[in-house]
């Protein structure tokens, strides 16, 4: 058995997966047993044969490339990842445009999962490429939350909802951490399944740490001594493909983990919410139509995806 098996997917940015994959092998001491395994999600061509020439040049026996005919989204990459690596004390899903800062960041991750049975996955603290802060806990989505929102109920409860703005010194429980960096116990996360692939992107890292809550008693970890560095993402949220996907994944979500009811009254919110907002930003139109006419599955980027040769 092997001590990490790191998971990668790479997306038309082999650049950023290839610096990544540097940045692990130059800051995880040698006494740690570990893999890479990288999972190409349908690149274009020219971008796999770089990645696999590149990583062939490394001449490292623990780095394995796996290519999908098709793009499985954030989960199902992932879960392809899962299916190659070796038996394995702990999986580290690792975003290709982060990097590790420091060699013993795995090292004090294996220590403190070592250290706490209730911890089922934890993170170091993300910074951006200039070593800024960015936010890397956050609370589990519910009408609740969709309704009243984050910043109010952190004001109104902090201990329950602890500040995701505010910079901690020392390990913090929360409901779930961003899914650019997660470690995780292999054994509770094959015991729970891994990732749901029905998501295919945003709410993979919500769902996957609500069901080791709720199934196993696991708890997430903040560990803030810690960091790493995570890019700004290349794909915006104001995008409206993307926004559209977000909501199909939140309303997936709700539905899977509140019920019929809750998925109705989250509906009718955002129903009359972006009705008002596109009297005055038409572009929010397209939203409307897809809330009130049901978020129908068929508008999520995973059914139009095509099979790459």
């Amino acid at each position: 058995m092997i001590d990490i098996s790191c998971i990668l997917i790479n997306y038309n940015t082999s650049k950023y997966t290839l610096a990544c994959i540097k940045s692990i092998l130059e800051n995880t001491t040698a006494f740690i047993k570990f893999e890479i395994i990288v999972v190409d999600n349908a690149s274009e061509s020219v971008d796999y044969k770089l990645l696999a020439n590149e990583i062939l040049a490394l001449r490292q026996d623990n780095i394995k490339l796996v290519r999908s005919k098709i793009n499985t989204g954030f989960g199902g990459g992932n879960m392809i990842g899962v299916q190659n690596s070796e038996n394995c004390k702990y999986y580290a899903f690792i975003n290709n445009d982060t990097l590790l800062k420091s060699p013993d960041t795995f090292k004090n991750l294996i220590a403190f999962m070592d250290e706490n049975a209730d911890a089922a996955v934890c993170s170091p603290q993300m910074v951006d490429e200039h070593g800024n802060f960015r936010k890397t806990l956050d609370h589990f989505s519910s009408p609740f939350r969709e309704i009243f929102k984050r910043g109010s109920l952190e004001l109104l409860w902090p201990k329950r909802y602890p500040s995701r703005k505010k910079t901690y010194t020392s390990p913090i429980k929360v409901d779930y951490i961003q899914g650019a960096f997660m470690f995780i116990n292999a054994d509770y996360f094959n015991k729970t399944g891994g990732f749901d692939t029905n998501l295919f992107l945003y709410y993979e890292e919500a769902d996957l740490c609500r069901r080791l809550l709720k199934e196993q008693n696991k708890h997430t970890f903040l560990i803030p001594s810690l960091q790493y560095i995570h890019f700004q993402s290349m794909s915006s949220s104001n995008n409206l493909k993307m926004k559209v996907e977000q909501k199909i994944s939140l309303f997936y979500y709700i539905r899977k983990h509140f019920g019929w009811l809750n998925y109705k009254i989250l509906q009718l919110y955002f129903s009359l919410h972006y009705f008002f907002s596109s009297i005055l930003k038409p572009k929010n139109w397209p939203l409307f139509l897809l809330i009130v006419t049901g978020i129908p599955i068929s508008k999520s980027l995973k059914q139009k995806q095509q099979i790459h040769q």
